[in-house]
C-alpha cells in the first residue's frame, strides 16, 4: 500500500490516513500528498467531509482544492467493524492527521496513546482550534476564530471598521504548519527509529505567524495595527488616475526613495526635513501618503508602474485573481494545472508553491470521489493481514 507514482518523489514509500474534514488537516495532508505520500482519506457514510457539498454533485471546486492526491475510503466509526478496519490502517500507516476537537479520538479508541502500542513509528498530529488542552479546548474552532482570538486580524483590518478577510488565513497557515512538523517527526524518526505526536492549532499558529510584530511588541510595548507595519516597512497603497490600484514597497536602501522621488518630480523632496531619513518619513508618513496621492491621480497605473520599475523601485499592481492568472509570469511558472477528472471531464489546480529538483512535487489525481477507492484499499488491507502481500 505504498506509493500512487512510479516517479521519484520526496515521500514515495510514505502512507498518511487522514481523518480530517475542511481545510486545516486536509490542507496538511495535501501538502504530504504532493510530496509523494500515498494519503488515504477516511470518510463517513453520510456525505464525507462537508466540504464535498459546497459545490455541484459532481465536483466541489473548494473541495477539490485541498483534497488532491488522495484516496477516499468510507468507513462508519461508530461501528465496530468501521473501527477495526481503522486501527488496522493505523497499524501499517507512517502518519494520521486528525482534526476532530479534543477527546474525539481517544473515545473512538484511535488516540495516540492507543495506536502506538501497535505501531510504535506512527506520527500521529493533532490539529485543533485551540491545543489539545487548556480552558478553550472543546470550543469550536474556526478561521476567522483562530485569526481574531491569535492577533493576526487585528493587523489585517481596521479596528474602527472591522472586516473579516477574503482568504481562510488561519486555516491554510495552520495546515502548512501540521505538514512541516509531520516532516520533521518523520525525518527525526530515521534516527530514533520511533514515532511521536505532533500538535498545532489555530491559534498557536497564527500567533507564531505574528512573531515579528511580537518581537516589536516585546521590544517597545507599543501594541501593533494595520499600520504599524505599513510605517515601518514603508508599505502604501494608491490609487492612479485611472482608478486602477498599486503598491509601493520602499523597505531600507535609501536608492528606492530616491529613485521615487525622481519619478514623481519632486526630488527636493530627497533633502526635505520631513522625508530625508526613513524614521522621519515614517513620522510623516500620512503627509506624504497624502501628497503622492495626489500625483499618482495625475497618470494611469500602467503610466507609473513602467516609470517605477524602470527606476527600480519595488513596485506592483494590486491584482484580483482573474489578472494574476493571466499574468506573464505566472503563466511562465506554470502554475496552474489541467487534472483529468472522472465526472466533470477536467478541472484546474494550482501548482505546489515549491519546487524541488530530483523529488518534485506532483499533481497525480484531483480530489477523489466519496468512497471512490474502498474496495480497493481494504481488499489490499485484507491481502497485507493475510500475508500474501507485503
Amino acid at each position: 500500500m505504498r506509493g500512487l507514482s512510479l516517479a521519484k518523489t520526496a515521500l514515495n514509500s510514505v502512507m498518511v490516513l487522514e481523518f480530517a474534514s475542511y481545510v486545516s488537516g486536509p490542507y496538511a495532508g495535501m501538502m504530504l500528498g504532493d510530496l509523494g505520500a500515498e494519503v488515504i482519506k477516511i470518510e463517513d457514510p453520510k456525505s464525507g467531509d462537508p466540504f464535498r457539498g459546497w459545490g455541484t454533485a459532481d465536483y466541489s471546486a473548494t473541495f477539490g482544492s485541498v483534497n488532491r492526491n488522495k484516496k477516499s475510503i468510507i468507513l462508519d466509526l461508530k461501528t465496530k467493524e468501521g473501527i477495526k478496519i481503522a486501527r488496522d490502517l493505523a497499524a501499517e500507516a507512517d502518519v494520521l492527521i486528525e482534526n476532530f476537537r479534543p477527546g474525539t479520538m481517544d473515545r473512538l479508541g484511535l488516540g495516540y496513546d492507543e495506536l502506538f502500542l501497535s505501531n510504535s513509528r506512527l506520527i500521529y498530529c493533532s490539529v485543533t482550534g485551540f491545543g489539545r488542552t487548556g480552558p478553550y479546548a472543546q470550543r469550536p474552532g474556526y478561521d476567522t476564530i483562530g485569526q481574531a482570538m491569535g492577533g493576526l486580524l487585528s493587523v489585517l483590518t481596521d479596528l474602527d471598521a472591522p472586516k473579516g478577510m477574503g482568504i481562510s488565513l488561519s486555516d491554510h497557515l495552520t495546515g502548512i504548519m501540521a505538514a512541516y512538523g509531520c516532516l520533521g517527526a518523520l525525518l527525526a524518526r530515521e534516527h530514533s527509529g520511533k514515532g511521536q505526536r505532533v500538535e498545532t492549532s489555530l491559534l498557536s499558529t497564527t500567533l507564531s505567524f505574528l512573531g515579528e510584530n511580537a518581537a516589536r511588541y516585546f521590544e517597545d510595548g507599543n501594541v501593533p495595527s494595520r499600520k504599524t507595519r505599513t510605517q515601518t516597512a514603508q508599505v502604501y497603497s494608491f490609487t492612479a488616475g485611472d482608478g486602477k490600484p498599486f503598491v509601493l514597497h520602499l523597505s531600507s536602501p535609501p536608492k528606492f526613495w530616491e529613485g521615487l522621488c525622481r519619478v514623481v518630480e519632486h526630488e527636493e523632496w530627497i533633502s526635505d526635513d520631513r522625508f530625508k531619513s526613513k524614521a522621519e518619513r515614517r513620522q510623516n508618513y500620512e503627509e506624504l501618503e497624502a501628497q503622492l496621492s495626489i500625483v499618482f491621480k495625475s497618470q494611469s497605473r500602467e503610466y507609473w508602474l513602467e516609470k517605477l520599475l524602470e527606476a527600480d523601485v519595488p513596485a506592483a499592481p494590486i491584482y484580483t485573481l482573474d489578472e494574476t492568472l493571466t499574468d506573464p509570469q505566472v503563466q511562465h511558472l506554470n502554475m496552474v494545472k489541467d487534472v483529468p477528472h472522472a465526472k466533470v471531464g477536467s478541472v484546474k489546480l494550482i501548482e505546489s508553491g515549491v519546487r524541488l529538483s530530483d523529488t518534485p512535487t506532483e499533481i497525480r489525481t484531483p480530489a477523489p470521489l466519496h468512497g471512490e477507492h474502498t474496495d480497493e484499499i481494504i481488499a489490499k488491507l485484507k491481502l497485507k493481514k493475510s500475508g500474501v502481500i507485503k
